[in-house]
């Protein structure tokens, strides 16, 4: 079996993998403080708890936007489940053309991202990925990556409106009764939760003057399910696409 480890600002997302199969998929908070010894007994648990042992797992794939953990993570699977990761960066074959202007910019989430998309669905295609921040990636008709825009997530927008504010206070994103609040943590969910719907339609809008009429949209990322509930401009949700995307790539370079 193959485990994908996606390593992200703020979830780590670790899929396992029977062939083309993802047969269970975890969504970790990211610990920057968190020791390998500590990860390692996590990712151990994780398989006990699925009904799977360490030797069990063939291969591993790992992707990550946090370097000071590619290293803990490294460190964790070659101690605690005897396999050594093999790291999506540059130098990999992805089947991906990269068409920024400097492509070794691109996170590595990023780059299986649009593998996933080409193999799964095709493109012309925008990708909303809904996590630390909120990005729009576009896939051109060929499968190339050709850029993107990146904006603060809403998890982000909610921790600012907490802490640069005298009055306002945590809120838990959730639907409000109606658009306009009556009270402020209804009037603050109506803003986070339709003003994001909002951001993601214009954008997805702008993406489709650009990429042409046939452009698919894929939701993707921990909140993708929340904010497509709200809109129908997702066509696709893929909760996993990264970890699809990072067993693609494996395969590739096998």
């Amino acid at each position: 079996m193959l485990l994908t480890i996606d390593i992200g600002n703020t979830n780590i997302t670790l899929g396992l993998y029977r062939d083309h199969e993802l047969v269970v998929a975890w969504r970790l908070a990211t610990d920057h403080e968190r020791m390998q010894d500590e990860y390692g007994i996590q990712i151990l648990g994780l398989l006990e708890h699925a009904g799977y042992r360490p030797e069990d797992i063939h291969g591993v794939a790992l992707a990550s936007v946090v370097p000071p953990l590619t290293g803990t993570f490294l460190q964790a699977c070659e101690n605690y489940i005897q396999q050594q990761p093999f790291v999506v960066d540059a130098g990999v074959k992805t089947g991906v053309s990269i068409r920024y202007e400097d492509p070794k910019a691109v996170g590595a989430d990023r780059v299986v991202d649009a593998a996933a998309v080409q193999h799964l669905y095709g493109g012309p295609a925008c990708v909303v990925d809904f996590g630390t921040a909120t990005t729009f990636d576009a896939i051109s008709a060929e499968g190339e990556y050709l850029g993107g825009a990146i904006a603060p997530g809403i998890g982000i927008a909610a921790e600012a409106l907490f802490l640069r504010t005298a009055k306002l206070p945590r809120v838990e994103l959730s639907r409000p009764p109606s658009v306009i609040g009556r009270n402020t943590v209804h009037a603050m969910q109506s803003g986070l939760l339709f003003g994001y719907v909002s951001l993601v339609e214009g954008m997805v809008d702008r993406f489709r003057s650009e990429l042409g009429p046939e452009m698919k949209v894929i939701g993707t990322g921990g909140l993708a399910e929340v904010i497509a509930a709200e809109t129908e401009v997702i066509q696709i949700i893929a909760p996993w696409l990264t970890l699809d995307g990072l067993r693609l790539v494996w395969e590739m370079n096998r």
